[in-house]
This record gives C-alpha cells, structure tokens and sequence, in this order.
C-alpha cells in the first residue's frame, strides 16, 4: 500500500512507521511526505531514505483551489492510498478528506474525545492532562473527518500519570506508545481489517 505522511516537524512518528516497514512489520511504502514547514525535520528523514518530500504551504498558492488541487495532483500522481497525518499542524482541506474519505488517519496525544479540539496539540495536551488531574491518559489513532479530532477511533493504548510527572516526562512516554501504536493501526488498513460503521471502527479477525 502507497502511503503518504504529512508532518510539520521532527518527524520521530515518520521514523517509526519507516523502522516499521524495514523490519517487516509494516507492509507498506511510504512513496510522499508532505510538509507545510520547510525547515521539517520530517522532509529531512524522508530525504535521508530515498522518500519524495515536498513543501508544500497555502501560503505559496493565489487560491484554496490551486493549493487544493497541487495537493490532489502529488498524491494522485503516486497513487496513494491512504494518508497519515504525523503531527501535521493544519487543518486537512475538506475536499481532500471527502476525496479520501476513511482513509486518512490521525494520532492524537491523548484519549480521545478527552483532551481534544483546537489548540490541543503538543506539550498544550500533556499540560491539560497534568492541570484536570486525570490518572490515565493516552494515544488515540483516529479516522480523519472535517472536524479537529473527531472522526471514529481505530484504536487507543493508556499511559499512566504519575504524581511527579511533568509535561515534558508525560510527553516522552506518551510518544514512545505512539511509536509503537501508529505501524500496527496502519498495517490494519494494509490488511484490510479496518470496518467503518458510522462512527463506530471494528477489526476483523486476522483469520
């Protein structure tokens, strides 16, 4: 399966997804990543590994329409298949989503619907989590719909807060998880065991 990555910055979940087709895991190519941050760590790595990297930002186009469509044109061009967003920090275009609607995913840094929505990305969630006082908090991989952290959840993994955890401690663990979790949700895509039923997301059994 062609994917393609969107990422705005280091780019750490591009580097697990592509540890993860090396060493067989994944069974998948990532054949385009796309930033709207030219200085991404992301298009380096993806360089690095032989990967079409691209900046790509609003900002260099006179219309929605011609960014939209330049969008459309490269993934088109590499027939991807599905799209997975590795902190990507804009909002995906609805004609996008609805062009490849159930087939873009999302990791987000906590449990979903908890701690999502504008503004909640990044050290901001980990600092809400810490702040509300919860004793669990998470990853959650999502389907991408046209609203900021909403579509149906795919799967989720739970990551205890301790009593001494800082933003910054909370946030390294939860990453970690992320590296681990973000492969196997996309080889189920891969497999096609992934089974949309409004907002509901069932696997099928490998069998």
């Amino acid at each position: 399966m062609n994917i393609a990555v969107f990422a705005s910055g280091r780019g750490s979940n591009l580097m697990a997804i592509i540890n993860a087709i090396k060493e067989g895991r994944l069974n998948a190519k990532v054949a385009l990543v796309i930033s709207n941050n030219s200085n991404a760590g992301a298009l380096e790595i993806a360089r690095a590994n032989g990967i079409d990297a691209l900046h790509i930002s609003r900002r260099q186009f006179a219309s929605d329409e011609e960014y939209i469509q330049k969008l459309l044109h490269e993934l088109k061009t590499r027939n991807i298949e599905l799209i997975v967003l590795a902190g990507y920090m804009k909002k995906i275009p609805p004609e996008i989503v609805r062009e490849y609607q159930n087939r873009i995913l999302n990791i987000h840094p906590a449990l979903l619907p908890a701690f999502g929505g504008p503004g909640m990305y990044g050290i901001n969630v980990h600092k809400a989590v810490i702040d509300y006082g919860v004793k669990v908090t998470g990853v959650t991989v999502h389907i991408v719909d046209e609203e900021y952290d909403h579509g149906p959840i795919v799967m989720q993994r739970v990551v205890e807060v301790r009593d001494d955890d800082t933003p910054e401690s909370l946030a390294e663990r939860v990453l970690k998880v992320e590296h681990e979790i973000y492969p196997q949700a996309i080889e189920l895509f891969v497999e096609g065991r992934v089974v949309i039923s409004g907002r509901k997301v069932f696997i099928k059994d490998e069998n």
